[in-house]
This record gives C-alpha cells, sequence and structure tokens, in this order.
C-alpha cells in the first residue's frame, strides 16, 4: 500500500467518530442514570423508616397509621436535607473553602450530630401555636391533619428544591399546620397575630441578614484590604473578627441547639458569647501572626486567613440547623405517634428515638442525594463569593438569629443566609459603581449606561426566583395541606 493511499487515515477517523459516540453514549446514560440511583435510594430509605415504624408500633392498634406517617416523615427529612442544609455550606463551598464532597460529609455528621445531640425531647404539636389544639381536639381529625402538613410541606419543598429556590422548611411546615388546621376546623382554628409575625419575617428576616453581612463587608474592605499595610491591618483585625465569629456561634448554639438539653436565657446566651469571643480573639492573635508570616501585601492573600473559620462556621451552622430544624420533620410524626398509641392529642409530645433517628438520617440522605444543586446555586450563582464574602455571610445567620430572638420576631435561617449573600453581592454591586464613577469623574469619562448594567453582580434571575418563592410558600402549603387532609379523609 503506498504512503498516499488515505484509507488507514480515513479508517482511524471512522474508528475515532464510532468511540466517542460510544463515549457520548456512556455519558447520556450516566446522566440519565444518576437520577434514578438517588430516587432508588431514597424510595429505600422511605421504606427502610416504614419498617422501623412497624417493628416499633409493634401489635397496636392503627398501627399502619404510623407506618404512613413514618413514610411522610422520612420523605419531609430528605427534603429539608436537600433543599434546607445549602444556606450553610453553599457559602463556603463557592469561596473555595470546601469542596462540594467535603461540604457533604461535613454537613451529614453535624447535622446528624445536631439532630441526636440537641434536637430536644419536646416539640410543639401545633407548630408553635399556629393551630388550636381545642380546635383539632378530635384524634381521628387531627392525625389526618398532622398527615396532611406533613405530606403538603414535603411536596412544596421538593418541588422548591427542583426549580432551585432555597425555600424555609419552618415556614412550609407552618402553612402545611394552617391549612390543614383550616380544613379541619375552619378560619376560626388559626392564631392570626402570629401568622401576622411570621409575614413580617419573610421581610425581616433577608433584609437583616442582608445588611448585617453587608456592613462586616464593607469593615473588612475599609480596615483590611484598603489600607496601604495590609498584613498588618490583617494581624490586627482577623483575630478580633474571628472573635465575633465564635461568640455569635457560641450563642447561637447555646439558643438553637443547647437549650434544647437544658435551659438558657438570652442573656445567658450572649454571656457565653461574650466569653468565648474574647478568648478566641486573645487565642488567635499568635495564630494568625504565624499564618501571615512571608505572605505578599496584597489583598488575595490575605483571603487565605478567612478560609479555616469559614469551615469551622458551616460546621457549626450544621450542628445547630440539625438540632433546630429535625423538628419540622419529625415533630408531626410524633405527635401522630402520640395521638394513635395515647389516644389524645396534646400540645406537647417527646419524640421517640427511633422518630428522631429517621429525621437525622433522612436530611443526611437528602444532602448527598440532591444538596449539590442548592449549594452550587447558593454559593456560586447568585454572586461570586471568596472567604472573606463568605465569612460575612455566615456570621450574619449567626447574629442576625440573636438579634431576632432579643427583638421577639421570628425569623427563617433560611432567609437569613440567603439574604446575607444577596447583601453581599448588592453591597459589592454599589461599591464597583461609586468606584466607577470616580474614574470616571476623573478621566472626564462617565461610564454608559450599558456599560453599568453589563457589570452587575447580582443575578437578577435568581432573586427574582427565590423571592417569589418565599412569598407563596406558606399560602401554597396551605391550600396543598387543605387539599391533600380532604383526600385523607374520604380514603379514611
Amino acid at each position: 500500500m503506498s504512503s498516499t493511499d488515505p484509507t488507514p487515515i480515513n479508517r482511524f477517523k471512522t474508528l475515532d467518530k464510532d468511540l466517542s459516540r460510544i463515549v457520548q453514549l456512556e455519558q447520556a446514560t450516566q446522566f440519565v442514570g444518576r437520577p434514578m440511583i438517588a430516587l432508588g435510594i431514597a424510595m429505600v430509605f422511605i421504606v427502610g423508616a416504614a419498617l422501623v415504624a412497624m417493628i416499633a408500633a409493634g401489635g397496636a392498634s392503627n398501627s399502619m397509621i404510623i407506618v404512613a406517617a413514618a413514610a411522610f416523615g422520612a420523605y419531609m427529612a430528605l427534603n429539608i436535607g436537600a433543599n434546607d442544609v445549602a444556606n450553610n455550606m453553599g457559602p463556603a463551598v463557592g469561596a473555595n473553602a470546601l469542596t462540594l464532597g467535603g461540604a457533604l460529609i461535613i454537613a451529614a455528621v453535624f447535622e446528624t450530630a445536631g439532630a441526636l445531640i440537641a434536637g430536644g425531647d419536646v416539640v410543639s404539636t401545633i407548630s408553635g401555636g399556629i393551630v388550636s389544639p381545642d380546635a383539632v381536639a378530635e384524634r381521628s381529625t387531627f392525625i389526618w391533619a398532622m398527615m396532611a402538613a406533613l405530606l403538603a410541606a414535603a411536596l412544596w419543598l421538593n418541588l422548591a428544591t427542583w426549580l432551585g429556590a432555597p425555600v424555609s422548611t419552618t415556614h412550609s411546615i407552618v402553612g402545611g399546620v394552617m391549612g390543614a388546621g383550616i380544613a379541619a376546623a375552619g378560619f376560626g382554628a388559626v392564631a392570626w397575630p402570629t401568622m401576622g409575625q411570621i409575614a413580617a419575617s419573610w421581610v425581616i428576616s433577608p433584609l437583616l441578614g442582608g445588611v448585617i453581612a453587608a456592613l462586616f463587608l464593607a469593615f473588612i474592605k475599609a480596615r483590611i484590604n484598603d489600607v496601604e499595610d495590609k498584613i498588618a491591618a490583617a494581624r490586627l483585625w482577623v483575630p478580633i473578627l474571628i472573635g465575633i465569629m465564635a461568640g455569635a456561634f457560641a450563642a447561637y448554639l447555646a439558643l438553637k441547639g443547647l437549650r434544647k438539653i437544658f435551659p438558657i436565657g438570652l442573656g445567658t446566651a450572649v454571656l457565653i458569647g461574650l466569653g468565648v469571643g474574647v478568648f478566641t480573639s486573645f487565642a488567635m492573635r499568635p495564630v494568625i501572626r504565624r499564618q501571615s508570616e512571608g505572605m505578599e501585601n496584597r489583598k488575595k492573600s490575605l483571603k487565605k486567613l478567612f478560609g479555616i473559620p469559614l469551615v469551622v462556621s458551616a460546621a457549626l451552622l450544621s450542628f445547630a440547623h440539625g438540632a433546630n430544624d429535625v423538628a419540622n420533620a419529625v415533630g408531626p410524626l410524633a405527635a401522630i405517634v402520640h395521638a394513635v398509641e395515647d389516644g389524645e392529642t396534646a400540645a406537647k409530645v417527646s419524640i421517640p428515638l427511633w422518630v428522631m433517628l429517621i429525621g437525622a438520617a433522612g436530611i443526611s440522605f437528602g444532602l448527598v442525594l440532591y444538596g449539590p444543586k442548592l449549594i452550587r446555586m447558593v454559593g456560586q450563582e447568585i454572586t461570586k463569593l471568596n472567604p472573606m464574602r463568605a465569612y460575612c455571610v455566615a456570621l450574619s445567620a449567626a447574629i442576625t438569629v440573636i438579634v431576632a430572638s432579643w427583638l421577639g420576631l421570628p425569623v427563617s435561617s433560611t432567609h437569613i443566609a440567603v439574604g446575607a449573600v444577596f447583601g453581599v453581592g448588592f453591597y459589592r454591586e454599589w461599591h464597583a459603581e461609586r468606584r466607577a464613577r470616580q474614574l470616571g469623574l476623573q478621566k472626564g469619562k462617565p461610564v454608559a449606561p450599558d456599560e453599568r448594567r453589563r457589570r452587575k453582580l447580582v443575578r437578577r434571575a435568581h432573586f427574582l426566583t427565590i423571592a417569589a418563592a418565599w412569598v407563596v410558600t406558606v399560602p401554597a402549603t396551605a391550600v396543598l395541606a387543605a387539599v391533600v387532609f380532604f383526600g385523607l379523609n374520604l380514603l379514611g
């Protein structure tokens, strides 16, 4: 065969094309198969939870109601893990302080630990006084109302996760309880002043979170980033900032987690936070001095100093979230178990260990199976985060909860964290716009309106989607719960 014969080349080209098609087919199969694997594991977990409930119920009458409620509770826990945990881990992942895999492992461990260690023995069966216990005192009505609330909240969270909108799991279950309560006993059963406070928190939570995060970012820029000797400024201020973070989280954990083990008031929590903050600030001074030795005097170098505090804050947020929000999954389930086994409703009930295990495991499974989508969205797609900006988000989440507790305002940790991310982004926009105007005035060339629009640092599409999801969460879950309640009554 002559050297000019094109046949071998053509044959190899054909082979390459065939191999390329096979590779594309394999990639497509993996892409399609991955969601099916996650769905399969989730189904196995729900069935496992039902089996655990069947064993725990023993020969109790109406044990199938407990089994069905356990399946609904497991489904709710999966959705809490898929949607809500992104708020804790998203900023750290977006800032590249944690890999996605590392975030999933840390969150799973600390969410489970928070749920089991500080998840609490007691939970309000009517979700914080949304519906009067007297209005749904009849056992069968109460059971169907709790089942409807649980299923409606889980379905809404599932839809929100699929749409890529981080919503409040607390507001979801509150809306579900409200809708089921109205369907069961009429509008008079609902504590409307409490619902008014919750509606107000839709605005208060993200605004507080955003303002506090923006203020801390402005402080870091003014005192560390934009000074001539950045390393000296970092050695002075970073230990203080880490001390503030440690103190805020100590108070946050005392309020949201430890008080479930023993009673802690707001004043005591603040004193605990103050002591931890002062100690941490002094302890971190030599650490920051060692870390900063040999660093270049530029902004990029300073980001390394916030990496480890950011990882620790993400872990602590996960612990507190597990302690606080596991009740959204297992509270109604525990109430149903109590009503079936004891034959009565109660304002407060104890949560059996097997119920807590379902909640804790479900949050972890949901996080690992479906959490990455919202972790990426919160951490990377709203605005660009680095360790400093992500640190401001985490610190804002802790401080805002403390301020809200002091003011007696019901707030959502989801709304706070996402509001803080938006606050950081909008502050960056304002700061960039201000600098552009100053440079334009100096050069005699003002920035054109089209160029200003192009420089937006927050994705408006996400802002509108998330805001809309927040507004409709309570009414959507309420309507859905009412529909489910009537359906369950027909089946019953």
